[in-house]
């Protein structure tokens, strides 16, 4: 067994004013990478401008982050911040700016490296790094992955290097005016997280802890998730903790089979990843072992995988070409690394049924 979370986690209400000082601690000089709207009108980038000046740290913004980030925005962003001489990141948003802000903090600490470096095993240290997170899905500020978009390959590929975010500062308030989208999405997307972690050949009793934990309390966000409650801002701050437990699964586990899956529909498709990755998530779960398929429904509330295939196609329908579904298959299927994560052979037949309607 392993567990490895090195990332200091802050989740409260005005948690980037409270911690100002940890976050002023990491250098002198921020690079605050987000995308071009969210952070402005959720007051997560005042927030997080008011703690810096607060400690008399400069900080310059990259505001260029677009969903799904690609390689050449994470090197336009290192540009910036070598120009202005930063010695530290701050990503804000949703798991796009968070992820091209682990990428920008590697590729602005090896500044002499090429942008293939991202897609190498040599070790290497980034610039310290902190993550506020804006959506209640990805995870991406407790886990060391950077999945950016490779227009060369034309799908979304994880850069090789594990980077976490040095601190992680969580604060539910951003949530209440996120369009609704947003929330279905980046929620079913935690849930992918935590089942796709469960039903896994590396899952054991730590990955566990966050696992069931995370299902638990998406069990309780579910009126917030399908409407039939107003979203508040103790549910906020518990989406929001969901999604950091989902996120430090994976950071044990790795995601499987529907994550990969998912990658060309979002790329080809324009598909959102939580509709894309939530697509294939009651057929992936069918497959597993019975004693453990059971208990992954009954903690999320569920009675069969039927009914959570239903729910989440209800919130985030995906209408696909079929011979993208074949293809991305196809691709799969040649994946060992991603195959051998899924505790169960996923043969040509399984996978036909997997992106089955």
């Amino acid at each position: 067994m392993k567990y490895y979370m090195p990332t200091r986690v802050f989740s409260e209400k005005n948690c980037i004013e409270k911690h100002s000082a940890e976050l002023a601690a990491l250098g002198s000089h921020a690079l605050i990478i987000t995308g071009k709207s969210s952070s402005k009108l959720n007051s997560s980038l005042d927030d997080v401008i008011s703690a810096l000046k607060k400690h008399s740290v400069k900080y310059t913004v990259f505001d260029s982050v677009e969903e799904n980030p690609s390689v050449e925005t994470v090197m336009d962003a290192r540009s910036t911040g070598l120009e202005c001489g930063a010695d530290f990141v701050i990503g804000i948003g949703g798991g796009s700016p968070l992820d091209a802000a682990k990428a920008a903090a590697l590729m602005i600490k090896n500044r002499e490296k090429p942008w293939d470096f991202l897609y190498t095993t040599i070790p290497a240290e980034a610039l310290p790094l902190a993550a506020v997170p804006t959506t209640c899905g990805t995870g991406s500020e407790v886990t060391g992955v950077a999945v950016l978009t490779r227009h060369d390959m034309k799908t979304k590929v994880s850069a090789k290097h594990k980077i976490f975010p040095d601190i992680a500062l969580i604060d539910g308030k951003y949530l209440l005016n996120a369009p609704r989208k947003i929330i279905v999405n980046t929620a079913i997307d935690a849930l992918a997280h935590l089942v796709e972690s469960a039903i896994n050949t590396t899952a054991d009793i730590y990955s566990d802890m966050s696992v069931f934990s995370g299902l638990s309390c998406w069990k309780k966000c579910r009126p917030y998730i399908d409407g039939t409650e107003v979203l508040t801002v103790g549910g906020a701050q518990l989406l929001m903790d969901t999604a950091a437990l989902a996120g430090i699964s994976i950071a044990q586990t790795g995601t499987t089979i529907p994550h990969s899956l998912s990658y060309m529909l979002t790329y080809s498709a324009g598909i959102p990843h939580g509709a894309a990755v939530g697509a294939f998530q009651g057929k992936y779960l069918k497959y597993a072992e019975k004693e453990r398929r059971n208990a992954v429904l009954s903690a999320a509330g569920f009675t069969d995988t039927d009914e959570m295939g239903e729910f989440i196609a209800a919130l985030a329908p995906v209408s696909c070409d079929r011979e993208l579904l074949e293809h991305s298959a196809e691709s799969v299927l040649k994946n060992k690394a991603k195959l051998a994560l899924c505790p169960y052979e996923v043969t040509p037949a399984v996978m036909a049924d997997l992106i089955s309607d």
